[in-house]
């Protein structure tokens, strides 16, 4: 691991228009990598060093942990309410090109809210939403970084190499019900996500068992399965207007787990759009666990 030194003002200008990050030739330019829960921000850090970039990590907390901190150049935390502090310490760090990875749950806005304290940049945004959805209220973070001069990449351009592939991807084939459940489900997942209510649907015998919403992936999983008793299928999608610069469609580890939990036996995710996290470790494990996991890219 490269020894970590201080940070040094780049200079690196941003373009008007977002072009897709290309590795640095002489000085490393800095990427400023805004990290939630989760594996992602570690492969998002790998990658992007590999890139040649300089990562500064900051952890939003909660619910962030320090586990980041190994695996970048530089580490930060700074309280998740604090929007106008996360602002000045990226400007302060000489940011200009950023990265979102990770977990936050959007249930952060109504429970336990013990240790959040909102700047005054953050009740600002908050007061100007029409709604709290997703698109809505991560358009108005994207616009007011850019207002600042911070450019945010797609997640997708640090972690192509884990995009799911389309077709079987673990060694237990979905039956022909399945693959029937996975095409009605498929249906189903696209039209919340146009309606930006979530991006995964637990289905049986072509009904809906339980769908995403502020609970989580994980939780609609149980749910679902609960529901199902056994046997469920479980299908995750992008948005049908996906912006790859946030919110973008993750499974890993703690989703196959969820999944026996529930007794759920398909995994189908939207190929090219949903990322897998530790994906050889993850194929490994849906084999020991008898899970079937499909890469779908089916037509609207």
């Amino acid at each position: 691991m490269p020894l970590k030194t201080g940070i040094r003002d780049q200079g690196a200008g941003v373009s008007k228009e977002k072009t897709n990050p290309q590795p640095p030739t002489l000085t490393p330019r800095i990427l400023g990598l805004i990290a939630g829960m989760g594996d992602l921000p570690k492969a998002v850090a790998t990658e992007a060093r590999k890139m040649g970039y300089r990562v500064v990590g900051i952890a939003l907390q909660p619910p962030a942990d320090d586990t980041l901190g190994p695996f970048v150049d530089d580490f930060h935390k700074i309280n998740i309410g604090r929007f106008g502090g996360l602002i000045n310490l990226l400007k302060k760090l000489s940011v200009r090109d950023a990265v979102l990875a990770g977990k936050v749950p959007k249930e952060l806005l109504y429970k336990n809210k013990i240790g959040i304290i909102p700047d005054m940049k953050a009740v600002k945004l908050i007061f100007s939403l029409r709604n709290r959805s997703d698109d809505t209220i991560m358009n108005a973070v994207v616009a007011e970084l850019e207002k600042n001069g911070i450019e945010l990449h797609d997640t997708t351009d640090f972690t192509k190499e884990l995009l799911a592939p389309e077709g079987t991807l673990a060694r237990r084939k979905p039956s022909k019900d399945e693959l029937r459940d996975i095409e009605f489900g498929w249906v189903i997942a696209k039209k919340m996500g146009e309606m930006d209510i979530g991006q995964t649907v637990v289905v049986k015998d072509k009904a809906v068992m339980a769908v995403e919403a502020i609970e989580g992936t994980d939780e609609a999983i149980r749910r679902g399965g609960s529901l199902a008793k056994k046997d469920a299928v479980v299908v995750k999608v992008s948005k049908p207007r996906q912006d790859m610069r946030f919110d973008v469609p993750v499974v890993g580890i703690d989703t196959l787990h969820s999944m026996k939990q529930a007794g759920a036996k398909v995994l189908a995710v939207e190929a090219g759009k949903c990322i897998i996290v530790e994906k050889e470790k993850f194929i490994k494990e849906a084999d020991k666990e008898g899970i079937s996991v499909v890469g779908i890219n089916f037509k609207a």
